[in-house]
C-alpha cells in the first residue's frame, strides 16, 4: 500500500475532522444532560407536593416540583407577561401575588389570557377574593433572552418574569424573589387564565445532532480517501495482496 497525500488537503481536512468529532462528541454530552433532566422533571413533577420553601433554601433539586398552596391572590397587583400564545394565539399571562395561610408571598404565573380578555372587569370569575387553594409547581427566576426586550415596569411591559423585579416595583418587601410558581390546570374545562398542564414535553434531539456530526466526519474521511485514489496518491502497489 502506498499513501502519499496532499499537504494542502490534509491541513484542511484534519482541523476540520476534529471539530466535527468534538461538535459529535459534545451532543453526546448534551444528550446525557437532557436525559437526566427530563428524569428529573418527571420525578419531580409526580412527587409528593410540599409548602413553599424558605427564601434561603437551596433550590437546586426543587424547580418544577409540586407545591402545595393555600391563600389568597391579590388581583388589584396582577401583572401581565407581554408576547405569550395559546395554540397559536396572541396574549399574555397573569401573573399575581399570592399571600398563603402562613402570610409569605409569592408570584404565581395563572395562565393565558388574550388581549380580549386582559381586563380583569371583563373576567370577574378569575379575580374573587376569596381563600383557595392551588396546585402549582415551583420555578426559579426567568433569564432574559438575547433579543428580549428589557422589562419596562413603568410602561407595563413585562417580557421577562423576575420576582425580584417585580416586588420592588409592587412594593412588596416581603415578597419570595428566589422562586415564583406555575398554576397548574386542574381537570379538563378551560377556565380564565388558561394555566399551564403537567404534560410537558422537552426535546431531545441531541442524539439526532451527534448523529449527524459524525455522519458529516465520515463522509469527510470517504471524501479525503476518494480524492486521494482518483489522484493516484492512495492505492495498493501491483503485486501485493489488497485484503
Amino acid at each position: 500500500m502506498y499513501f502519499r497525500p496532499f499537504l494542502w488537503l490534509t491541513f484542511f481536512s484534519l482541523p476540520a475532522l476534529l471539530v466535527l468529532l468534538a461538535l459529535g462528541f459534545w451532543q453526546l454530552d448534551r444528550l446525557a444532560w437532557k436525559t437526566a433532566l427530563i428524569n428529573n422533571f418527571n420525578e419531580r413533577a409526580s412527587a409528593q407536593a410540599i409548602l413553599p420553601p424558605a427564601i434561603d433554601a437551596d433550590l437546586t433539586e426543587l424547580e418544577f416540583h409540586n407545591l402545595a398552596l393555600a391563600g389568597r391572590f391579590l388581583h388589584d397587583k396582577e401583572r401581565f407577561l407581554t408576547g405569550r400564545t395559546y395554540e397559536g394565539n396572541a396574549g399574555f399571562h397573569v401573573v399575581t401575588p399570592f399571600v398563603t395561610e402562613n402570610g409569605t408571598i409569592l408570584f404565581i404565573n395563572r395562565g393565558w389570557v388574550s388581549e380580549a380578555y386582559r381586563e380583569p372587569e371583563k373576567r370577574p370569575f378569575s379575580v374573587e377574593d376569596k381563600e383557595q387553594s392551588v396546585r402549582a409547581v415551583l420555578r426559579l427566576p426567568q433569564k432574559k433572552g438575547y433579543f428580549v426586550p428589557e422589562n419596562e415596569p413603568d410602561r407595563g411591559f413585562w417580557f421577562t418574569l423576575k420576582p425580584g423585579q417585580l416586588a420592588d416595583h409592587l412594593g412588596l418587601e416581603n415578597a419570595v424573589t428566589t422562586y415564583y410558581a406555575d398554576q397548574i390546570r386542574q381537570g379538563e374545562v378551560l377556565t380564565l387564565p388558561i394555566a399551564a398542564t403537567m404534560n410537558i414535553e422537552m426535546r431531545n434531539t441531541h442524539l439526532n445532532y451527534a448523529l449527524t456530526w459524525f455522519g458529516i466526519a465520515l463522509s469527510l474521511i470517504g471524501v479525503y480517501i476518494a480524492f486521494h485514489v482518483n489522484a493516484g496518491r492512495l492505492g495498493f502497489r501491483k503485486g501485493q495482496a489488497k485484503g
